[in-house]
């Protein structure tokens, strides 16, 4: 009997710690669901586009089970830090500010800014042609950023949303809009984006985009990183990429 106690409580200590191990193989990844076609939901509430896809493959890579968690974009970054997931992949620019408050991956994709308008004006991108102009793009993005630095003349509506900005960019309230290239190319193919267009060339096209973790977790930046290599090789990577768009975004 003594013996058989024994082995029941090694065999429970065997479960917890499989239990344990099991639930430490259990990521969350954080994700706005605001941004299409990188991250938006569809019409089940479930999260889908680029950074999901890129995301789900990364796990699978990593063989590790993700669920999605969903944030506001104003607080995505605090709510990293406050482990309400263990990484975020949402379209997040590689810069110096946000490098105080996070480790980066990798880029996983490039971006450019560039500004869109009605097709039937004449707007030119330089400073003394948009000066008193009213200029929309979403808070707390590097397009933001580069109006702030770049366009002191401009007048700026900030939104919580881009999908907002589109609103009242379709309404006449503003003016025109700058914000990733890649974001706008998805817009500027729906109903009411059909009457609106590029205007000028890209502002800035150097911007990387990286999947963001919490200050010194470096073996899931590299666990990251060698599976973000991973799908690149096999084919994963470009299958997503082609998926949502017609040309290479890396």
């Amino acid at each position: 009997m003594h013996t058989y106690k024994k082995f029941l409580l090694a065999a429970a200590a065997t479960l917890v710690m499989s239990a344990n191990a099991m639930a430490a193989e259990k990521l969350r990844m954080g994700i706005e669901a605001a941004y299409p076609p990188f991250n938006n939901k569809d019409a089940s509430g479930n999260v889908v586009g680029f950074d999901k896809d890129i995301g789900d493959a990364l796990c699978a890579k990593m063989k590790v089970e993700c669920s999605v968690v969903t944030s506001d974009w104003d607080g995505i970054i605090p709510a990293l830090n406050a482990k309400k997931f263990d990484f975020l992949v949402s379209s997040l620019s590689i810069t110096d500010e946000r490098k105080q408050a996070v480790d980066f991956t990798n880029p996983y994709y490039s971006n450019k800014l560039q500004f869109i308008a009605p097709k039937n004006v004449d707007f030119k991108t330089d400073k003394e042609s948009l000066k008193g102009k009213v200029i929309g793009t979403q808070r707390a993005t590097l397009a933001g950023t580069y109006l702030e630095d770049n366009y002191p003349d401009v007048e700026i509506k900030l939104y919580d949303t881009q999908e907002n900005a589109y609103l009242d960019l379709v309404s006449g309230r503003i003016d025109g809009i700058l914000a990733d290239k890649y974001v706008q190319y998805e817009w500027l193919k729906s109903k009411d984006g059909s009457n609106f267009e590029f205007k000028g060339e890209p502002v800035m096209d150097s911007d990387k985009i990286g999947i963001a973790v919490r200050k010194g977790d470096t073996k899931l930046r590299d666990d990251l990183n060698k599976a973000l290599a991973e799908i690149k090789a096999d084919g994963t990577y470009k299958k997503i990429n082609d998926k949502y768009f017609p040309f290479s975004i890396e």
